[in-house]
């Protein structure tokens, strides 16, 4: 039986009163109150179809298939779309999930966290706080001493290596590498 007959039986024999439930609505900010935007165009142009759609419409790369999923070089894991310093490679493991997975941030406030209804389940979704970037999701089935897992999209990501982690992206250096190829520019 469809979800609309069913309901059509329910509200038949009795009324049904809708009422506002407790749990957070899982709205987010808009991409207009991030500290850092870009124009839709600007990030057409520079990133990859699927750095698109994972970073701006929400989407995912497919398990085991990202170019960071087994990467194991010494480095700083930034954000593809603004550069923005977010994970340490001293931090990332290898959780078995298909994506890469990190047991800690580089700063507190370099990731923003929002309630994500989507599919019928509760997760709690991870964007760039400087420019609103979907990047994963976070889970509390990490190793210690943090006990959580971001579990972060491939091409959410670009990679500076070690040598050139100290120069920021955002500020005229270059991401070594970025998923998807090396499309994206800062």
């Amino acid at each position: 039986m469809s979800g609309f007959n069913l309901l059509h039986l329910i509200t038949k024999s009795q009324p049904v009163a809708l009422r506002p439930c407790s749990l957070p609505s899982g709205a987010r900010r808009t991409k207009k109150t991030w500290p850092v935007s870009f124009s839709q165009e600007e990030l057409k142009e520079r990133l990859t179809p699927m750095q698109y759609h994972v970073t701006q419409e929400r989407g995912t790369e497919s398990a085991f298939t990202g170019t960071f999923t087994h990467h194991k070089e010494e480095g700083t894991y930034a954000c593809v779309v603004c550069g923005a310093s977010l994970f340490s490679s001293s931090t990332k493991f290898d959780s078995g999930s298909g994506w890469p997975s990190f047991f800690d941030l580089m700063q507190e406030e370099s990731v923003a966290l929002s309630n994500d209804f989507s599919y019928g389940m509760h997760r709690v979704e991870t964007t760039c706080s400087q420019c609103g970037a979907h990047l994963g999701h976070l889970f509390d089935d990490g190793p210690k001493p943090s006990g959580k897992r971001y579990c972060i999209n491939s091409a959410s990501l670009a990679f500076r290596p070690k040598d050139a982690a100290r120069q920021p992206a955002a500020e005229g250096g270059s991401v070594g590498s970025s998923a998807e190829g090396d499309k994206s520019e800062f």
